[in-house]
């Protein structure tokens, strides 16, 4: 089963508090801004468009000078917006488990330049879209990931089972991170990364 074996033992959830109390200590409180205001937006009009897909370029201090980019700019944003508020109704479609309405959103976003492969963008867009149900994917919080034990293949599907990955560990959680939601479990795991080095490649 997919996400099966995200359990971890008191250590690893002892490194996953410390990791995001690292993290609230580092990162500035201003850095979510751009996320919370693009979330805002997404909640009122339903959808999301390049301007929305743009902040969220550069939240994620991602590369704009790409053919995708480029290919991006030339759709009508009504079509962006046509294919976000599909991706906008799965992601909150609380009749859905968290890892199926990510599935589902992120299959919808799959037509956009850009959203055809790669993970980061795009959970970016649907984090903003449902942000108390979905989660940030990073290639460290992969990493993090890996070195509590739990693997997570690069196959098709792949943020589908990251979001699976998350509900099995904040299903397990400790008092201290009972309360997490998946966002801040992600960014507790991209700061594992750096706290910890994952063990070595089989």
């Amino acid at each position: 089963m997919a996400g099966e074996g995200a359990v971890v033992g008191s250590d690893g959830w002892q490194r996953l508090i410390a990791a995001r109390d690292a993290y609230t200590h580092t990162v500035s409180p201003h850095y979510d801004e751009v996320l919370h205001h693009v979330a805002r937006r997404a909640q009122a009009e339903g959808s999301l468009g390049k301007a929305d897909i743009g902040a969220l370029l550069l939240w994620k201090r991602l590369r704009a000078d790409t053919r995708w980019a480029g290919a991006l700019m030339a759709v009508a944003d009504a079509e962006v917006r046509r294919v976000t508020t599909a991706a906008v109704a799965a992601v909150r479609d609380t009749s859905l488990s968290r890892s199926t309405a990510a599935r589902a959103g992120r299959a919808a976003l799959a037509g956009l330049p850009g959203f055809a492969s790669g993970d980061a963008l795009a959970s970016a867009v649907l984090t903003a879209a449902a942000p108390d149900r979905m989660a940030v994917y990073d290639h460290r919080a992969h990493t993090g990931l890996r070195s509590l034990g739990i693997p997570l293949t690069h196959s098709r599907g792949r943020y589908g089972r990251y979001i699976d990955a998350i509900d099995r560990l904040l299903a397990g959680a400790p008092g201290p991170a009972r309360t997490w939601t998946p966002r801040e479990m992600d960014t507790a795991l991209y700061f594992l990364s750096s706290l910890s080095p994952a063990p070595p490649s089989a």
